[in-house]
């Protein structure tokens, strides 16, 4: 991928050490499945300080909150996760707190319910609306918010996917681990505004082949990561796919005088 005049010389700082990488900030996102396969997809406003225009899945960074002991949870446990992202117990629980609770933020679906076998049947109507919007300014800790409904976060309904770190170039990087789960019956997105001016529902191929005709813009987690979903036939076919988490960061090298992003393995 050739990087933008601006970009590339801020690389060629970067890589002869007159510039300091910024560091990478723990975030989550979640690649939200429904039959088809069909993916939720969010286009960032073009006002947006990272990634602006690019279409991504619901994320965001880790609250320190998220890390809460108190949050009822049914599942593996953060230890368990902590061993799939080769994180400790304590990120690893943030890191899945996060996941749901972005989620919710973002798409208006909550991966929880009232016990461990169960999930919230439908999360609409304006007392719903008042505790999403109440997450997003930090007003309400999601432990407080699961507690103060009697639910439970289900981690059972994530599945590991990816982990990706933005390249060193970049003025904001994240330290991203990503997740696939399906939409829970019942439940419905919803445009809920926010960081996002759009949202659709599409086959991942043909979202690959859009971008690929220009007409939307992937980063490459993005892309790389609906690449893999094409081959799948179905959400049962999705989340039957092992998956070994292996970290990757792009890089940025010169070829012939021109910065290029390298993405690798």
């Amino acid at each position: 991928m050739p990087l933008p005049a601006e970009l590339a010389a801020r690389a060629r700082d970067v890589l002869a050490g007159r510039v300091e990488p910024v560091p990478a900030r723990d975030a989550a996102t979640v690649v939200l499945l429904r039959e088809g396969p069909e993916v939720y997809l969010l286009r960032r406003k073009s006002t947006m300080a990272f990634a602006a225009g690019a279409y991504v899945f619901p994320g965001g960074s880790v609250d320190e909150r998220d890390a809460d002991q108190a949050v009822a949870w049914a599942g593996p446990s953060p230890a368990e996760w902590g061993a799939v992202f080769k994180a400790s117990e304590r990120l690893a629980r943030a890191l899945v707190c996060a996941a749901v609770r972005e989620t919710f933020e973002e798409s208006g679906v909550l991966l929880a319910g009232p016990g461990p076998g169960s999930v919230v049947a439908d999360t609409t109507g304006d007392d719903w609306e008042a505790d999403r919007l109440a997450l997003i300014d930090r007003s309400l800790a999601f432990a407080d918010f699961l507690a103060r409904r009697g639910l439970v976060l289900r981690s059972d309904l994530l599945k590991p996917w990816a982990h990706w770190i933005t390249p060193e170039i970049e003025r904001k990087r994240f330290d991203t681990r990503f997740f696939a789960a399906v939409l829970p019956d019942g439940q419905r997105t919803r445009d809920v505004g926010g960081e996002a001016d759009q949202v659709v529902w599409q086959r991942p191929a043909e979202a690959v082949e859009l971008a690929r005709q220009g007409e939307i813009f992937l980063m490459p987690p993005t892309h790389r990561t609906l690449t893999e979903l094409a081959a799948c036939d179905s959400v049962g076919d999705v989340l039957a796919t092992p998956r070994e988490i292996v970290r990757i960061m792009p890089r940025a090298v010169e070829i012939e005088g021109e910065m290029r992003l390298v993405v690798a393995p």
